[in-house]
C-alpha cells in the first residue's frame, strides 16, 4: 500500500514535521538535544526551509538553536549574574556596558546573527563617542560573554575573539 504524500494548498509535498496551519503559515516541529517538541514558523516554506536548515547545523554541531535566538542584552544580562564575585569598579563597568548596549540597536540583535564583522563594526563606531579604554572595557565585557554563550553550545564562534589591535582605529581618524 503507497502512501499519500503530504501537500500545502498550493501543491508543494512537505517534509516531515511540516505542516501548514489553518491561517497560511508555515510551522516545523523537531525535538532538540534535550529531547523537548520545539516548533518554528514562517509566512512562506522557503523561509521555513530555511530556518530548518539553520537548526540542523545547530542540531549536528550540538547546540541550541532557540537559545541562541535571546538578545545580546539578555547574553550580558546572564553573564553578569554569574560575576557576583566582582570589585566595585568591575561592577559599575559591566552596568556601564549593560546600559550602553539597551540604548543602542546592536544590544537588540539576537546573538546567532552576529558576525564577527558585526561585533568590529559596532566597536568602531563606538570609537566615535568613546576613547580607548572605554572600548577595551566594552569588549573585556562581551567577549567572555559571547564566549559563554559558545562554551554552554549556544553558539558555533565568539565573534568577539578578535584582537582590537586588528582594528586599525587610527585609520579610521584619517576618514
Amino acid at each position: 500500500m503507497r502512501y499519500k504524500k503530504r501537500k500545502d494548498r498550493k501543491g508543494h509535498v512537505l517534509k516531515t514535521g511540516e505542516t501548514q496551519r489553518k491561517d497560511g503559515t508555515y510551522q516545523y516541529s523537531y525535538t532538540n538535544k534535550k529531547g523537548e517538541r520545539k516548533f518554528i514558523y514562517a509566512p512562506t516554506l522557503d523561509a521555513l526551509r530555511k530556518k530548518e536548515t539553520e537548526i540542523q547545523k545547530s542540531l549536528n554541531m550540538d547546540l541550541d538553536y532557540h537559545e541562541a535566538s535571546i538578545t545580546v542584552i539578555v547574553l550580558v544580562e546572564r553573564y553578569i549574574k554569574l560575576k557576583d564575585n566582582l570589585r566595585y569598579n568591575s561592577k559599575v563597568n559591566h552596568r556601564f556596558v549593560l546600559n550602553m548596549l539597551k540604548n543602542d540597536d546592536f544590544g537588540y540583535m539576537k546573538i546567532r546573527n552576529v558576525k564577527v564583522s558585526d561585533a568590529k563594526a559596532f566597536i568602531l563606531r563606538l570609537h566615535q563617542k568613546y576613547k580607548r579604554n572605554t572600548l577595551y572595557t566594552i569588549k573585556g565585557v562581551l567577549g567572555p560573554a559571547f564566549q559563554m554563550a559558545f562554551d554552554d553550545g549556544i553558539l558555533y564562534r565568539n565573534p568577539f575573539a578578535f584582537e582590537m589591535k586588528s582594528l586599525d582605529i587610527k585609520m579610521i581618524l584619517m576618514i
